[in-house]
Order: C-alpha cells, then structure tokens, then sequence
C-alpha cells in the first residue's frame, strides 16, 4: 500500500465532529462535549491570524471549541492536523507559491514545541518567519 502524501491526508475528507464522553479524557469528564476538528477548519482558522501576530495551540482549541459549543478540542488530533496542514504548507511554498498564499502555521506553532522539532522545517523557519513579519 502506497504512502499517502500530506495532501492526501489533509483531504480526508473527515469533517468536525463533536463527541459526549463517556469516560474522562483529555482534560474533560463524562458527559462533556469533545470537538475533534478537521485539517480544513484549522486551516481556516490558522489564515484568520493577523500577519505579524501569533497565537498559542491552546488559544487555537479554544476558539474551536467555542465555535462548536464543545468544552473542548481534542489536543491530539489537532497536533495531527497542525502538523498536516504545516507539511502542506511547506510543500506548497518549495512548489513556488508565496507565503502570503498557505497557511500561515508559524502564527500557531511554537518554534520551542515539540511539533517544530517534527516539522520538516524546523523551529529555525518558523523564528526566521515570525521575525520577518513582525520586522518593521
């Protein structure tokens, strides 16, 4: 079986879900709302990040959350997708596209995460890109 690409993966087709636990987990106990989201989602959300600003993965979930009347998002699965949609990204820009034209993933990943370390790019591209857009 073939190796599926980022891309691949990025359109799975999976779309947000919110789910009622039934047994504590991820910060959450039975009975409360857990949003899985999809790469699209966050995605969108990561471009809604002003140029020149960042905001924390925990912020990100957050706001998922809120958007979906959930008490929370799932931590890993938004990891998977943060890192999805950091590779596509990535991809996108060594195939020429502008920075101005992916998903802007240096705004939410923390260059001293350990998602920057799994990054093909590394937590040194994402301190470079922050500092060129807050660089007067």
């Amino acid at each position: 079986m073939a190796k599926k690409t980022w891309r691949q993966k990025y359109d799975n087709g999976h779309d947000p879900e919110v789910v009622v636990l039934d047994k504590p987990g991820m910060g959450l106990v039975p009975g409360q709302k857990l949003l899985i989201s999809s790469p699209s989602e966050i995605d969108g959300l990561l471009r809604s990040v002003p140029i020149g600003q960042t905001t924390s993965v925990a912020e990100l979930r957050n706001s998922l959350a809120t958007r979906h009347g959930a008490d929370g998002t799932c931590p890993l699965t938004t990891g998977i997708f943060l890192r999805i949609i950091a590779e596509v990204a990535l991809e996108e820009l060594a195939a020429g596209k502008g920075v101005d034209e992916v998903a802007p993933f240096w705004r939410v990943v923390d260059p001293k995460s350990p998602l920057a370390k799994k990054l093909s790019c590394g937590p040194e591209w994402i301190r470079t890109q922050r500092d060129a857009e807050t660089r007067p």
